[in-house]
Order: C-alpha cells, then structure tokens, then sequence
C-alpha cells in the first residue's frame, strides 16, 4: 500500500494539480518497487482502481491515468506477453451530491479503462474484501468523519474559542485503515495526498469587529478539515498493524507554481471548497460580505499568499 500525506473543482485546481504531478514520480516508484506483477497473472488480469472522495475535474482522470500507466509499465517490464494483457476497473468514488454526470461526461473517450461511480463515504466498507489493488486520494481524506464532541461543549477544555483548528483530531479516525484493510489486496497500494498545515485563514475576526456577524458564531464555527503533522500520519498506520510505510516525503508543492495564484485566485479557491460550510453557519448574505471584506485586503492577502509559499507543506508517505 501506499500512503501520500500532503499541506474547488475545476477551476480551481492548481494546487491540486501541482500536488498530483509532484507525486507522480512517487507513485511510479513504489509501483516498480513494491507492486507484485505475478499476483496480477494468478489471480486475475484485471486490476482495480479507486480515486476516492473524487473530484469532477481533469485531476482526477489525469491521475488515474497516470496510475495505469505505471502499472502497465512495470507489468511489460516483466515479460508478459500480450496474452496476457491487463484489464484496468476505475472507480470514482465521493458522496452521492457529487455531481458524477459532469465527471462520466468529461472522462477521455480514448481512455484504457472501464469506468464506474461507486456514491458513499470512504468512511465506511465500499468494496469487497480483497478486491482492489491500487487507491488513491487527493485532499479527501483531510475531511473528518465527524467534529470531535468536546468542540461541540462550551464546559469543556477543548472549546475552541477564537480558533478553528483542534489538535489530535485526526487520530481517532484511524479506524479508517482498518477498513482499507479489508477491501486491499495483499500487496496493494493506497496514496493520500493532503495538507499537513491548516490552509483555510480568511478575515472571521475582523468580520465580527466589523458588524457583520456575532463573535460567538466565530466561537461555534469549527472546519471539519484536520492538517497532519508527520508523526499523526505515521501512528494510526502503524497502530493498524497491516500496514508498514515505504516512504514517507515532506514538500512545499506551491514554490513549484511558475505564477503565484492572485489574491482573487486565492478568493475563487477558497470559495469553491468552503462556501457551503461558511453559509450554512453564517448565512448566504453574511459569508458574501466575508469574502468581499477579503477582496479589499488586497495588501495583507498577497502577504498571507507569499508566506504560504514559504510555510505550506505537504506530507508523502508510501506505505
């Protein structure tokens, strides 16, 4: 298996896309290196695929390409003759409000695979057991199950007054490998890519000084989005048990976009992932004069930008 950990949809992929071409290298590596290309021939000549927690935009089919290719590369490398050629199952997987028409619709005519949307949490079974071989995930896995309940109690430590951001999160979804557990060949990979820093920051504070919405919904407000840090992507692997990690990379996937994205780019981003998560706690009027009050700080945005360039980090492991 393999396990990626890196610091909203089509048209706002970019960092998306520069994570994914950053792993790539990844991938093909751990596929050469760890993928069992005789399992492939003795138990079947169809390989299971599964982007879990997919997007509709061209990350996500340019991905899975990528992943065939290295497998298919590592397969003929072996000798195999074309009787013995690979069929490739893709599935596409997110929860049932994902729009799958637009991403069935936009999938290459010319691609080498079967295709099929599998709608459901990745929190739970979707597959099989000992059914698929290669899964993948790209800022999907960061989204937690659900917000811990001691943010949820004003009495209780954990309160996050003032903040979004609650560290140790992420460690009781570890159960989640135990799932992937069972649906995993034996000798199969599994990526993550997702941030390892909070990477959502916009003017909440200074909205409430402004007026435009009441403190102590700042107060209850808290993003179901964990960032990990290394040593909380590594303990609920190895706690698993099933699982050991080949490789393991930290690095900062922004400083490698040629044109840094505007502060009005930022905006769009931030929109398009966290829009309905901001409106459903502020309301559609507040949460649009939230994004306009960041419009204007045009100045500390671009500085927030660049520091991001400096400090955002993304996590690779392979496990």
């Amino acid at each position: 298996m393999i396990l990626c950990s890196l610091a909203s949809q089509q048209k706002c992929q970019i960092l998306q896309r520069e994570a994914s071409s950053t792993v790539k290298e990844l991938i093909e590596e751990a596929i050469v290196e760890g993928l069992d290309t005789m399992s492939l021939i003795s138990s079947s000549n169809t390989s299971r695929v599964v982007d879990l927690g997919c997007s509709v935009g061209p990350n996500t089919y340019i991905t899975m390409q990528n992943v065939i290719e290295a497998v298919e590369k590592k397969y003929n490398s072996q000798g195999h003759n074309g009787s013995d050629k690979l069929q490739f199952q893709v599935f596409f997987n997110d929860h049932v409000s994902n729009d799958f028409n637009t991403l069935f619709v936009s999938l290459p005519p010319e691609r080498q695979y079967f295709a099929a949307g599998v709608p459901g949490s990745f929190y739970d079974q979707l597959f099989p057991s000992t059914s698929i071989r290669f899964a993948h995930f790209s800022y999907a896995l960061e989204w937690l199950l659900k917000l811990p309940e001691e943010l949820l109690d004003r009495n209780s430590p954990a309160w996050n007054k003032g903040r979004i951001h609650y560290t140790g999160a992420y460690l009781p979804d570890s159960w989640y490998f135990s799932i992937r557990t069972t649906e995993i060949v034996p000798g199969g990979l599994v990526v993550i890519i997702m941030p390892s820093i909070p990477a959502v920051q916009l003017f909440t504070i200074e909205s409430s000084q402004l007026g435009i919405i009441d403190k102590a919904e700042i107060d209850s407000f808290n993003l179901p989005i964990y960032a990990v840090s290394v040593e909380e992507m590594t303990k609920p692997v190895e706690k698993n048990g099933c699982f050991s990690i080949e490789k393991l990379e930290v690095a900062d996937t922004r400083s490698k976009i040629p044109n840094p994205v505007s502060a009005q780019g930022l905006i769009m981003h931030l929109i398009a992932g966290m829009e309905a998560l901001f409106t459903g706690q502020f309301g559609s009027q507040n949460v649009e004069e939230i994004f306009n009050t960041t419009s204007q700080k045009i100045p500390d945005t671009i500085r927030w930008l660049e520091s991001g360039h400096k400090k955002e980090t993304h996590i690779y492991c392979c496990t």
